[in-house]
């Protein structure tokens, strides 16, 4: 909560300063053009903003959460989009209803005469595919390697815009304090994008040396991989994170795919489980003992960092049950475990959860049977867990097992501060 109210702070008192340089550049006495370039300042910062959501800095993540982080690189995406497409809309009408020209040949000769304005073309033109290919009905379309190659782009774009901002920005030539102040902000975007997303993953693979030392199958369906390196107790991951696994095969080393810890960390050793979904989920099964391996990570806030009483519900939907897994193994104080599945065969890692729970205290419920009748509906969670709201409540499994269970959990009335869940995607 700290780390959102944070952010929402840090962005407001930026849109308040933005507003400040703003009228201390003076007014057009073009409605349009002022317009246009207000909505282009507020363009740049949140675009600004968006690199800060896709560093995958740390401290972000622990307290505010990779799922939520990336939600909001969504909607922040579209704001930009649609602010920048109004700067442009704003700022073409507003010189051509200065000049004699239509709005079409006001685009041309701004782009034929005032430096920067044909870099700010092609990066709105770029953001509007970027926008397009990140629509559902086009995202559930594209293969995620497609998508994420695309989305790269985004960054040309970015460049692009700031040295628009630079040669054509008003702001810039208002004030030393106003430059200063862009630099500054554009400066920390910037680093925050290259120290998350290139100094720090590169700088933990060469200190850990990760590579594969068995690799275990759980049934014909689900895998379990173990991982190995130098200094591993140093490594800060948590119970209940994710990491961004390639595994450095002549066929596999370009893809990369997020899969949770399936046991707490010991210092020693990590291990993930995944369930065949794909060719490159499918592929664990066939890694070698010695494959070198890059992971990105830890990521995640579905940790307990975030606690607010002292007694746990884990519920566990088919492979979700691996983060669950490891929460179970780090928590102290009684835990209630739920794990649903289709058929007893489905469920993954059981013997491992009742060994814990057994070791633990915790109280462990297999659930089975098809979805419909709901068996995590409203009553059936009560009658399983009478003291549910007094519990904090862990939840990872699929989207409409996830999405049902959320909404029994506000039915009952848990308090929205203890129920913690994680959707583990990822954008940019």
């Amino acid at each position: 909560m700290v780390g959102r109210t944070g952010l929402y702070a840090v962005l407001l008192a930026n849109v308040a300063v933005v507003t400040v340089f703003f009228v201390q550049a003076g007014f057009a006495s073009n409605t349009l053009i002022v317009l246009g370039r207000l909505t282009g300042l507020f363009g740049a910062l949140l675009m600004a903003f968006q690199l800060l959501l896709v560093a995958r800095l740390p401290w972000f993540d622990r307290r505010i959460g990779m799922d939520r982080l990336t939600s909001w690189h969504r909607w922040t995406g579209f704001s930009v989009l649609w602010l920048l497409l109004a700067h442009a809309v704003f700022i073409v009408f507003g010189y051509a209803q200065a000049s004699s020209l239509d709005p079409v040949n006001q685009l041309v000769d701004l782009a034929e005469t005032v430096e920067g304005v044909l870099r700010a073309i092609v990066a709105l033109a770029i953001l509007i595919v970027v926008g397009v290919v990140s629509a559902r009905y086009a995202r559930r379309r594209l293969a995620y390697e497609t998508w994420h190659f695309i989305h790269l782009y985004t960054y040309v774009a970015v460049v692009l815009a700031f040295t628009h901002q630079v040669a054509a920005g008003t702001t810039f030539a208002s004030s030393a304090a106003a430059a200063a102040y862009w630099y500054g902000v554009w400066g920390v975007a910037l680093a925050s994008v290259f120290i998350g997303r290139l100094v720090l993953p590169l700088w933990r693979n060469w200190r850990h040396q990760l590579r594969v030392t068995a690799v275990v199958p759980e049934n014909d369906n689900v895998v379990s991989v173990y991982v190995t390196g130098r200094d591993l107790d140093r490594l800060p991951a948590r119970a209940g994170q994710f990491f961004l696994w390639r595994f450095l095969t002549k066929d596999r080393w370009w893809q990369a795919n997020p899969f949770s810890l399936s046991a707490a960390p010991d210092g020693r050793t990590l291990r993930l489980t995944a369930k065949r979904a794909g060719d490159g989920s499918a592929a664990l099964r066939h890694l070698k003992v010695g494959t070198r391996v890059f992971a990105e990570g830890p990521y995640g806030a579905f940790t307990t960092l975030h606690r607010t009483r002292p007694d746990a519900l884990l519920i566990a939907g088919g492979v979700g049950v691996t983060p669950i897994r490891a929460l179970l193994e780090e928590l102290s104080g009684h835990t209630v475990v739920i794990y649903r599945v289709a058929t007893d065969q489905d469920a993954v890692l059981y013997d491992e959860l009742r060994d814990l729970a057994a070791a633990k205290g915790a109280e462990l419920h297999l659930v089975t049977g098809p979805a419909v009748p709901d068996r995590l509906a409203p009553r059936e969670l009560a009658r399983l867990v009478p003291d549910i709201t007094g519990r904090d409540v862990y939840l990872c499994g699929p989207p409409p097992m996830m999405n049902a269970v959320l909404g029994s959990l506000r039915e009952l009335g848990v308090p929205k501060p203890q129920i913690h869940f994680e959707r583990f995607s990822l954008a940019g």
